[in-house]
């Protein structure tokens, strides 16, 4: 069995051209053509690399790459036979050339074949609305009412239900499930994601628990990302919100009346409960967890495995469970550190 090969290797581009789609400079070095990426243990001729970290710096310094991206401080540990171009934000810089070299992996484009149309095996209502250049694969179903926008994906099996919006080039991965959604543009959901199911509601009581019904939507805006099997619950009397460029990551749970402002960062595992909202620019680590009713504040950063009570101030880096602001962590985490040391068996009779 031969290797498979899964993308298209791009044309070679003038090194020259490469810098100016990110504003680099060439530091030193003649032009050449660059055909590929790749980090640097593995990048050989013709490849670009980058460096941003100097936990990576033996590896540039062995590296047969043809060129590096680098910050300026960087510049002069670049190998001599290694062209560098000097950039402000080397990873931003990759980011955006390896998207231009591989424009396919920007947005999946789908996982039967790459023939554009309504698949003959896919189910679509009749009063569905599909504009032009909307691609449904095999054993995808579009419910009545459902409108989708020029331009967008519907994978394999993906289920759009009863009334369901999407915009204008959005990719909805296979296996993915929509119901009471409204989906902006560009909106890229991976496979397996689950919206607009019931939230989590019940009135409990000693005499059991009755169901409250969840009458809200789901709105997602434009250029929102959703990992793999992350879930999204419709509200219960009012909206769950994903705002404009927020990226979730795979496996997240955010309940119902969850409003996440704009441009915000989920990671791994992360789960947000009820009616929490998250203002712009808010990053939840992987693992992190959200109790009820709070309140993140703009720019608030949440480590990693920490579970918060709190409303989080604008700005603040919080850690632990219960979280607290780092500051505070590190120093009760310090106190106690102390505290152990002078209680260690056998330490005074040593001193």
């Amino acid at each position: 069995m031969t290797e498979p090969a899964f993308l298209t290797p791009p044309e070679p581009v003038a090194l020259r051209d490469i810098a100016a789609w990110v504003g680099g400079r060439i530091a030193r070095g003649g032009d050449i053509l660059i055909s590929g990426v790749a980090p640097l243990d593995l990048a050989g001729p013709g490849d670009l690399a980058f460096i941003e970290n100097t936990r990576y710096i033996d590896q540039l310094g062995e590296t047969k790459a043809s060129a590096c991206l680098c910050s300026p401080k960087f510049a002069e540990k670049v190998p001599a036979d290694v062209v560098a171009v000097i950039v402000d934000r080397p990873y931003v810089a990759f980011a955006e050339i390896t998207g231009r070299l591989y424009p396919e992996v920007m947005r999946p484009e789908g996982f039967f074949d790459d023939t554009k149309g309504v698949s003959a095996r896919a189910l679509v209502h009749e009063t569905a609305r599909l504009e032009a250049d909307v691609t449904v694969e095999p054993g995808a179903v579009i419910g009545a009412g459902a409108e989708i926008g020029i331009g967008s994906v519907v994978c394999a099996n993906a289920v759009i239900g009863v009334g369901v919006r999407i915009g204008r080039g959005c990719s909805i991965g296979a296996n993915v499930v929509l119901q009471y959604a409204l989906i902006g543009n560009n909106v890229i959901i991976h496979p397996g994601v689950k919206i607009g199911q019931d939230g989590f509601g019940f009135a409990m009581g000693p005499g059991g628990h009755r169901k409250v019904p969840q009458i809200g939507r789901v709105i997602i805006q434009d250029n929102v990302e959703i990992g793999a099997n992350s879930t999204i619950d419709r509200g219960t009397n009012r909206d769950t919100i994903v705002g404009e460029g927020t990226k979730i990551d795979n496996q997240v749970q955010i309940a119902h009346n969850v409003v996440i402002g704009r441009h915000c960062v989920i990671v791994a595992m992360a789960g947000i409960s009820g009616s929490t909202v998250l203002e712009d620019y808010a990053v939840l680590a992987g693992k992190s967890g959200l109790a009820g009713h709070l309140r993140i504040g703009t720019g608030a950063q949440v480590a990693g495995g920490s579970n918060v009570a709190n409303d989080v101030p604008a700005g603040e880096r919080w850690i632990g469970t219960p979280a607290k602001p780092i500051r505070e962590f590190m120093r009760e985490a310090r106190a106690l550190r102390e505290l152990a040391e002078e209680r260690r068996p056998g330490k005074n009779e040593r001193e």
